[in-house]
């Protein structure tokens, strides 16, 4: 793969972008806007790590067309800002170009291949079916990005901690453009997984966000303080065994237990969640990847989902009062 494209060129973007680019491997070029790209002409890729500093050129740009047709496509912008990288992507795509969203929560395609939902589209977090429209289900590879990074200023990342990457086919099994791209990230020094069935991989790393990060949002604390009061914490373990049942129908069992996963969150002691982040930037939140999705797989297959109503509820309200979610 000698052709890649980073589009959101933020924290994750950015982080996988320097990567890239000073492994060498690939020729790596981003889309960006506004600032970013201003400071991605000035000083290419920056990345700060333990190490030191990770730096390497980037050829920019705010018009796709001006790239041509890529072999590798990451999309690291945060999910509400999705439906607009698609109306300007297909400059990017030929026929051979893999898609591979490095972005929280349910993707567009995640129920694409699930027999109960034959047919129909996930329209919490792709209504209309634009984005679905936009990128061929077949050119597109499943990710999750078990790593930590933040933009202090932009067009630099900061590296926090973590350098673990899945990838897989969304219909499951392993292939070889699987294992082209695995290899491509390894070279670079991300600690890889090809997994077998990257929708397991999705939804268990979604069982984990999709309380911490609203409540947080609603409450402004860290993760330490939600888990040490015993009624939120018995709150969000309610929500995540109502999507442990919605994953076990859909082929995403989970064996763990919420109490598991709360303690291998609290270890990561005072921490701030990547939605209240958001909410502290005046950003949009990612709720509709991580809690409306999970609502709406719940509802069509008929489960009860009373605790995620709540936690839907409540985050979605608080994001409309402080203009952080659209009113409708």
């Amino acid at each position: 793969m000698k052709k890649v494209t980073i589009i959101g060129a933020g924290a994750i973007g950015g982080f996988i972008g320097a990567r890239l680019a000073a492994a060498g491997r690939a020729d790596v070029s981003a889309l960006a806007r506004g600032k970013t790209l201003a400071a991605l002409c000035s000083h290419g890729w920056r990345l700060r790590t333990a190490e030191g500093l990770v730096q390497a050129p980037v050829r920019v740009t705010a018009d796709a067309a001006e790239l041509g047709p890529q072999d590798l496509v990451i999309i690291a912008v945060k999910a509400p800002a999705l439906e607009q990288v698609v109306t300007s992507i297909a400059p990017l795509l030929a026929s051979h170009t893999l898609v591979l969203p490095a972005m929280n929560g349910v993707p567009w395609w995640f129920c694409a291949d699930v027999p109960e939902f034959s047919g129909r589209r996930l329209e919490s977090v792709d209504p209309g079916g634009r984005i679905a429209a936009a990128i061929p289900f077949n050119q597109v590879l499943g990710c999750v990005v078990l790593g930590s990074a933040s933009t202090p200023e932009p067009g630099l990342v900061q590296h926090r901690m973590g350098y673990g990457m899945i990838v897989g086919e969304p219909t499951g099994g392993r292939s070889e453009r699987a294992q082209r791209v695995a290899d491509l990230l390894a070279h670079a020094g991300f600690d890889v997984t090809h997994a077998s069935n990257i929708r397991y991989d999705i939804w268990f790393k979604l069982w984990g966000n999709m309380t911490m990060n609203p409540v947080s949002a609603i409450t402004g604390a860290t993760g330490d303080r939600i888990l040490d009061d015993p009624l939120v914490r018995e709150f969000c373990s309610a929500a995540m065994r109502e999507a442990a049942v919605i994953g076990g129908r859909i082929g995403c069992r989970i064996d763990q237990s919420p109490d598991d996963r709360h303690a291998m969150t609290a270890a990561l002691g005072a921490f701030k969640t990547s939605m209240l982040q958001d909410v502290e930037a005046g950003r949009a939140i990612e709720l509709d990847a991580l809690v409306s999705a999970v609502r709406e797989i719940g509802q069509g297959l008929g489960l009860p989902t009373q605790n995620i109503d709540t936690l839907l509820g409540l985050t979605r309200l608080f994001g409309r009062v402080h203009g952080l979610y659209p009113e409708s």
